[in-house]
């Protein structure tokens, strides 16, 4: 089982053909994970910054998920097609199930996420925003095995139970929104540890879910930007920096169900 990238581009709101070339540029600093969603309504421009970029389609992992009303078998087998017409592309190395409501029936919708696996169109099968007891119930009716898990997680939104499911039965977790909308500038821990490496408080945040052994998906357009966040997993947190993001007391769910 190929193991997520630990650092992705998110590009939820980048969908016109100018915002997607930081796709292009993500992939030509040396970014390898691109994820999206049928939701994002931006597939196709995603895949033509995906084309455009020098870099060869079997070296990018491209992730993307089906929308909560397309969960029904036929419309997952459908969809799913469809997104690969959008994306440009023969077969997705990650397909999720965005959120587990709506035309979600764990059964009936994995057993087609086992198909298009068996039919080489995904290289892998994730879930996005589960709880724990929906984490056991798809691991009993998966064949595949689950490769991810993507949820919020950030320094204001923590769930270790989700990180403690993850290593117990071997896949990863994605954190999306790990820089909470850019709110953790104003998180004190966070900036304390950004003033002690002499980083900013969001290269912290991206650095703390990495020494957790979380991959990250922070959507960026600038280059600027793209290229702190590239820099940020290298940066080297010790047990304490760790320990006291840990202890942020506060909470702010940016996308509750």
């Amino acid at each position: 089982m190929t193991r997520v990238p630990r650092l992705g581009l998110g590009t939820m709101g980048l969908d016109t053909a100018d915002d997607a070339t930081a796709v292009t540029t993500a992939l030509e600093m040396g970014y390898r994970h691109v994820d999206t969603a049928q939701i994002y309504d931006n597939e196709s421009v995603v895949g033509d910054a995906i084309a455009a970029a020098d870099t060869p389609r079997e070296d990018v992992y491209l992730a993307t998920k089906i929308w909560a009303d397309s969960l029904a078998y036929d419309d997952v087998l459908r969809t799913a097609r469809e997104s690969l017409d959008r994306l440009g592309t023969d077969f997705v190395d990650l397909l999720y199930v965005h959120r587990p409501i709506d035309a979600y029936d764990p059964p009936e919708t994995l057993a087609a996420f086992d198909e298009l696996v068996d039919d080489g169109l995904v290289g892998g099968v994730g879930v996005s925003n589960f709880t724990v007891d929906e984490l056991d119930e798809a691991l009993d009716v998966l064949d595949t095995p689950l490769v991810a898990h993507q949820t919020e997680y950030h320094p204001l939104f923590q769930r270790p139970e989700l990180l403690e499911h993850a290593a117990e039965h071997d896949y990863s977790v994605v954190a999306y929104s790990p820089l909470s909308g850019g709110r953790v500038r104003d998180v004190d821990e966070v900036v304390s540890v950004a003033e002690k490496h002499d980083v900013s408080p969001e290269s912290v945040s991206l650095a703390w879910l990495a020494a957790k052994g979380v991959s990250i998906i922070p959507k960026a357009s600038s280059r600027r930007h793209l290229r702190s966040n590239l820099e940020a997993i290298d940066i080297e947190l010790d047990d304490e920096d760790v320990a006291a993001i840990d202890a942020v007391d506060r909470e702010v769910e940016l996308y509750p169900e």
